[in-house]
């Protein structure tokens, strides 16, 4: 009798904790659902801006500001995208973004993977002092060194060129860089040491072993700083306001600005929106290829010194 009272208790209990995991269960995916709903809308309310945009660049000018909101273009306006080119010499204007892009981002990641690999690898004096006064930087506005630097660039006779928007980042000068040293300090530091210590005994040079080792097993932090560096250089509106005046020399984002302050086409707003939107596609572009990296390198950047 004591056995199948214990046999029902075993069974009972058996029964209770799947009920409880049945519950568990249940529950989970009540929350997973409201969980992918809300990102759902968040992402909803992210996108609609964009999407406004693309579909205003393809409106006429009555369709643009209309009441209710008109999404899809009763005659898609694709001229719009022609126009823009017409107007000012957007051409010119890709072709300096392009430039700075290039230049500025192949000199940040240049500056940032040599002090980045200082600050991981090698030990010297003062390291981890001079690596705290580079990270408080950090929390300096940008406005702080305008003046010093405008100054310095007069000096030198940059003022109206592209040299004050590329040349100081291959030294890692800008209020920006420290941000992407500490990235590629943090992920070097993730590195095992035993890979750095068995090509010394090989004898290969520090220089070989980060071109060679180091950089190879860096690729997500590469791709984002890459990103980064990028979106900061292409959207970057106050540096070439400042430093560039002749319509030769301005970026897309001077042009842009100039399309929408021009007294002659204030009213044309989806001009506006198609140069907006033409400046938009290198950027998703980049996004889509690199996004695995991209996410990879965020990730693992929080490693460092395991």
């Amino acid at each position: 009798m004591t056995g199948i009272n214990t046999q029902q208790a075993a069974l009972q209990q058996a029964v209770t904790m799947a009920e409880t995991r049945s519950r568990r269960k249940m529950m989970e995916r009540i929350w997973l659902i409201i969980l992918q709903l809300f990102l759902t809308a968040l992402l909803i309310s992210f996108l609609v801006p964009a999407l406004w945009m693309v579909s205003s660049s393809l409106k006429a000018s009555t369709e643009v500001f209309a009441h209710p909101i008109v999404w899809i273009p009763e005659k898609p306006q694709w001229h719009n995208f022609v126009r823009v080119f017409e107007i000012l010499p957007f051409g010119r204007f890709a072709w300096n973004s392009f430039l700075v892009v290039l230049f500025a981002v192949v000199g940040t990641l240049f500056s940032s993977i040599l002090t980045g690999y200082s600050f991981a690898r090698l030990r010297w004096p003062g390291r981890d002092f001079f690596f705290g006064i580079l990270i408080a930087t950090l929390m300096l506005p940008e406005v702080i060194t305008l003046v010093p630097r405008f100054i310095l660039f007069r000096t030198l006779g940059w003022i109206d060129t592209l040299l004050p928007l590329t040349v100081p980042f291959w030294f890692g000068t800008t209020p920006w860089t420290p941000l992407y040293i500490f990235l590629m300090r943090q992920f070097f530091r993730g590195i095992p040491m035993e890979l750095e210590e068995a090509a010394l005994i090989d004898g290969a040079s520090r220089l070989r072993i980060l071109i060679q080792i180091l950089i190879p097993l860096s690729k997500p932090v590469i791709a984002t700083v890459i990103v980064f560096a990028m979106l900061q250089h292409y959207t970057d509106f106050m540096n070439p306001l400042i430093y560039i005046s002749s319509l030769d020399n301005w970026t897309l984002a001077l042009g842009i600005a100039g399309l929408n302050a021009d007294e002659s086409f204030r009213a044309s707003w989806e001009l506006v929106f198609a140069a907006g939107t033409l400046m938009t596609l290198p950027v998703v572009v980049l996004f889509i290829f690199a996004q695995r990296y991209f996410v990879q390198g965020i990730t693992m950047t929080g490693f460092g010194g395991r």
